[in-house]
Parts: C-alpha cells; sequence; structure tokens
C-alpha cells in the first residue's frame, strides 16, 4: 500500500512538473506580412533581432521583430520614397530618397528626422547607401555619380555632402544604372552594380574612379541589394526572383558566381539582410499594379 501511495504521489509531481515546464519557443517565422499597400523596398537589420523596411509610396519606415514577424511603423515618411536602409551603431537609421533626390538620417528610439541632405536636383533616383570606413555612401541611379556623408567623431553627421563623380569603366545608359553598394572583402573599395547592364564594378572612395569586376563572363543583369559576408557577395536579382551568390577575390576584383538561390516565394525581392542564418527579403512585387490594398512580405531564406 505504501509503495502505491508512493508511485502515485511521484506520478503526480511529474506531471505537476510537465505542467510548469515552460513551452519552447516557437520558431522565427519564414514569411511575414508588411501593410497592405505599403511598397517595400529597403531593409536593414539591427541592432538585435529588429528589421526596418522602407516604404516607396509614402517614405514610412515599418519595425518588424523577427522573432515574431509582427511590428509597426516607427517613423512616418515625408511623402517621398525610402529605398536603401542602413543601420549604424549609434541607434540611426540611413535612407537613400529615391527620385527625391535625397538622403535623411532617422533617429531609430524616437522615430525623428535627424538631419536631411538634398543631394540632388533635378532628375536623380538615390537608390541605395551603405557606411564604410566610417562614412556613408549613396548611390544615384540616373546620375554618374555618388554622395557620401563624412560622418565626423562620434559619428557626426556633416552640414552636408560630398558629391563623388564616377569616371572610368562604368558607362551609365538609358534605365536604372548604378544601384546596390557594398564594401569589397578587403574593404579598401566599393563594389556597386549597374542593373540594366548586368555589371559590377569596384569604385575607389576617393576619386570615383571604377573598374568591373572580372565574373567570368557573366551578367548580374536586375542587379538589385547587395550583400557582403566575409567573400561572399550575395546579389539579388529582382524581376529574375534569384540571389546570386558570388565568390570574391580578396581586393574584389574578380569573382565567380557558385549558386543562384531561389524561392517560390520570391515575387520581385529587392534587397536583402542577414539574422543568424538566414536571409530575409522584402517583395516589392514591381509586377503587380500597387493599390492600398496590395498586400506585401518579407520572406526568409536559408543561404
Amino acid at each position: 500500500m505504501r509503495s502505491a501511495i508512493l508511485k502515485t504521489a511521484l506520478s503526480a509531481l511529474i506531471v505537476v512538473l510537465l505542467g510548469s515546464a515552460p513551452a519552447q519557443a516557437a520558431s522565427k517565422p519564414d514569411t511575414f506580412p508588411l501593410p497592405n499597400g505599403f511598397q517595400p523596398e529597403g531593409i536593414a537589420i539591427g541592432p538585435g533581432p529588429y528589421a526596418y523596411f522602407g516604404s516607396r509610396a509614402t517614405g514610412d519606415i515599418y519595425r518588424a521583430d523577427l522573432r515574431t514577424g509582427k511590428g509597426a511603423v516607427v517613423s512616418k515618411g515625408p511623402g517621398t520614397q525610402s529605398l536603401g536602409l542602413k543601420t549604424d551603431g549609434r541607434g540611426r537609421l540611413f535612407v537613400a530618397g529615391g527620385n527625391a533626390g535625397n538622403a535623411r538620417v532617422v533617429d531609430l528610439r524616437t522615430g525623428q528626422v535627424l538631419k536631411s541632405y538634398q543631394l540632388a536636383t533635378g532628375t536623380s533616383f538615390v537608390n541605395d547607401v551603405i557606411l564604410a570606413g566610417g562614412d556613408a555612401y549613396f548611390t544615384d541611379s540616373a546620375n554618374p555619380v555618388l554622395y557620401k556623408l563624412e560622418l565626423g567623431r562620434g559619428g557626426a553627421l556633416p552640414e552636408q555632402a560630398v558629391t563623388i563623380p564616377l569616371s572610368g569603366a562604368i558607362q551609365y545608359t538609358t534605365g536604372n544604372n548604378a544601384n546596390g553598394i557594398a564594401p569589397s572583402p578587403d574593404h579598401r573599395s566599393l563594389l556597386i552594380v549597374q542593373s540594366n547592364v548586368g555589371k559590377l564594378f569596384e569604385v575607389d572612395p576617393s576619386s570615383g574612379v571604377t573598374t568591373e569586376v572580372d565574373l567570368g563572363g557573366e551578367l548580374l543583369t536586375n542587379g538589385d541589394g547587395l550583400l557582403l559576408d566575409g567573400r561572399t557577395l550575395y546579389a539579388v536579382l529582382n524581376r529574375a526572383n534569384t540571389i546570386a551568390v558570388i565568390a570574391l577575390a580578396r581586393d574584389g576584383a574578380s569573382g565567380k558566381i557558385v549558386k543562384r538561390l531561389t524561392d517560390t516565394r520570391f515575387d520581385v525581392p529587392t534587397t536583402v539582410a542577414a539574422h543568424g542564418h538566414r536571409l530575409y527579403l522584402p517583395n516589392a512585387r514591381f509586377t503587380t499594379p500597387p493599390t492600398p490594398d496590395t498586400t506585401y512580405d518579407v520572406v526568409a531564406v536559408k543561404p
């Protein structure tokens, strides 16, 4: 009898302990929605498991928690585009302003614009941004220049931007020219992709002189956002619904496409950012006419 009572008590204790044990954390979503009508383009991730997206429609900045996929608008836009995005370690978001020809820097804590820069007048398309060598560089798909924000001590924002003319191998033609931008593996130069001709160029950030990166004759047509990880460059080919994975030489002068990643969930992804062992891409859906009710989402893939 005593043995039976002990067994019963032990079984009850096990049930209580199992019942009180914390449930395993749900896995991060592989796909999550953005607001209807948002028209996303750029993505930046960090600090922490938070992703930021810019709207082509209004310039709003949306923040999503990658652990849940839920989010909200954290900075109201100016009514013009927000395209390429990059965050720094000081709680700031650098935003490329598209056809408004501008850039702005947003405080991630408050959503307030810390400073705006009118980079160009007339026809322009400020498309993407990278933080490299302590400065910020922006591409312009309509004009053969880079715009540079020379950050001061402690990341102090300058009063105005510097325009760096592009020369050398790159030749602007009709359509979308310089687009995504990334540092070279040795961090001595910058890499930019020219969407309309599918070429990758190395740029001297001090002079603007460009040389074509030797990809063995392969092209990156519709190349958009770039992401460097060590000596691996991920190039989003938006309308091809593909990520070209490129193994680069250390100096960035040459490379080889070693893989092309595709996914049935891709619907004209434009840019890419990494968190953990995943790549995250917003679907811009350029081939779908935008309306206030058009749905948009973000997909995660393993490289």
